[in-house]
């Protein structure tokens, strides 16, 4: 059962590693450029982040809907899930451009931001969208892989193409090989071309490559099917939503940084950006609980899916405890790798203190998530992380930000506790439901 678990497991890690790579040395980078283009590409991240991962998380939904028939032994049903779900993609690719385009101006306006800042983040935001439609495509093309067990090939896909990311993210931000110097807007650039070859390739692996092509994809036609979008959507969008009320919190806090100075907005975004890539860790424990859960609940072996949550749980919190160790004994090379401005690697390292904090009660939440998403159980962790954040979180946060004298610091003390009351509350959501199944029709 371990083997099986890293094996599913560690391609995904590295997947996602490789993937965050992009958005760590687009604001790593960035940051180098000058406090104006990581403070801009912050912002632009913020607002990007949450319409992203909401969205992906909508699409997402493949992931449990095929493990489950793989593991009842419906692989005929899997292909229709598949295509619909890839012109799901393009629906909500043209949704993103639309909104974008309404709403993207008028919402910069509204922010106190320094005019540069603000024109960085603009051009930024406009340059990723030329990338909207790879980027939802591969969400699906990558699912449909990953829950077929082969997270080895999505993790190959994603590391051909961080090399290249690096490679125009230097070339683009600071004008090499008679480019012009773009600043933190060249990293938007830099992104969008690397979603589509990113797609492309993963075309072309399930295309013309076995047991992928086995499916047909791409070589047969179908119509919409509005029943089958319903089922993707009735597990997806509670997803997608728990996904956007979480993400979204992170970048709203960001977005009411604006009322600080830019070495303010500077620090938290690099602070949080290092959290971020400790996230990957637990996140993709989870993906790989939702895969290993969803095929044992599909086969009703809910003793084994019990089992491989128990492992989960327990690797997240062993990484947490290890992460912890090297924030407290290398607080300041860490805050190093994001500038050199003395004022800012200060604020950096004050607020990677809090991240210590915030990385440990997320490494339970977040392989508990994936636990309850292989179960296809996720209305209920919809509404208890939008009470856990939005109620309890981002309102203690905002007061002891503005009516207290911890200033900014005030916003991660409410996420630490927002997050500590979702951990707590999924945790007994988790517990209530493996009884419920464990006493039912377990099949050994």
């Amino acid at each position: 059962m371990v083997r099986h678990f890293l094996t599913i497991l560690l391609p995904i890690l590295v997947t996602q590693l490789s993937m965050y790579a992009m958005s760590f040395f687009d604001t790593l980078m960035s940051g180098q450029a000058s406090p104006e283009d990581l403070a801009g590409v912050a912002i632009g991240s913020s607002i990007w982040v949450p319409v992203y991962t909401g969205l992906s998380g909508i699409l997402s939904a493949i992931t449990p809907i095929v493990a489950q028939l793989l593991g009842a032994g419906k692989q005929d049903q899997v292909v229709s899930k598949v295509i619909q779900g890839l012109y799901l993609a393009l629906l909500l690719a043209f949704v993103v451009l639309l909104t974008g385009k309404l709403t993207l101006f008028p919402l910069l306006s509204l922010m106190d931001l320094e005019p540069e800042v603000r024109r960085i983040a603009f051009h930024y935001l406009v340059a990723l969208s030329f990338g909207m439609v790879p980027v939802f495509v591969y969400a699906v093309i990558r699912s449909f892989i990953d829950a077929l067990g082969y997270t080895r090939v999505t993790m190959i896909i994603t590391l051909v193409s961080v090399p290249l990311n690096v490679f125009l993210n230097d070339v683009l931000i600071f004008g090499k090989y008679g480019f012009p110097a773009l600043g933190g807007v060249g990293a938007g650039v830099a992104s969008a071309i690397t979603y589509w070859i990113i797609m492309f390739i993963s075309m072309a692996v399930i295309h013309f490559n076995e047991p992928f092509a086995g499916y047909h994809i791409f070589r047969s036609f179908q119509r919409v099917s509005f029943r089958v979008w319903k089922e993707l959507l009735g597990i997806g969008v509670p997803i997608g939503l728990a996904i956007f009320l979480e993400v979204s919190i992170f970048a709203l806090v960001a977005l009411l940084m604006s009322r600080f100075d830019t070495a303010t907005i500077a620090a938290h975004q690099a602070a949080m950006n290092f959290a971020t890539l400790l996230y990957m860790i637990p996140l993709s424990i989870s993906m790989a609980l939702t895969i290993v859960v969803g095929y044992e609940v599909g086969a009703r072996r809910f003793a084994a899916a019990r089992h491989y949550t128990l492992l989960g749980v327990g690797a997240a919190l062993f990484m947490a405890l290890f992460n912890t160790l090297i924030l407290s004994l290398f607080n300041r090379q860490v805050a190093g790798l994001y500038t050199n401005d003395p004022v800012v690697l200060e604020l950096t390292r004050q607020f990677l203190s809090y991240a210590i904090f915030f990385q440990f009660l997320d490494a339970i939440a977040t392989p508990i998530y994936g636990t309850l998403r292989g179960y296809k159980d996720v209305k209920a962790t919809f509404y208890l992380t939008l009470i856990s954040y939005w109620a309890i979180s981002l309102p203690l946060g905002h007061v002891l930000a503005v009516r207290t004298h911890f200033g900014a610091s005030g916003y991660w003390i409410g996420l630490i506790t927002g997050v500590g009351v979702l951990t707590f509350s999924i945790l007994l959501r988790l517990i209530w439901i493996q009884r419920r199944r464990f006493l039912h029709n377990d099949v050994e």
